[in-house]
């Protein structure tokens, strides 16, 4: 009998989660003014 791996694993999923999140509140914080760096350069450009 051969048992079938077709399908996502739990480590699969949980990895993609944690990339995911990691994307999500890097694009949240450069998005929002909260950075400080980002508030400068736009000071200095004007």
């Amino acid at each position: 009998m051969k048992i079938k791996n077709s399908g996502v694993t739990l480590i699969a999923l949980v990895v993609t989660i944690i990339v995911l999140l990691i994307l999500a509140g890097v694009s949240i914080a450069t998005l929002s003014n909260s950075g400080g760096r980002n508030n400068t350069k736009c000071k200095r450009i004007k």
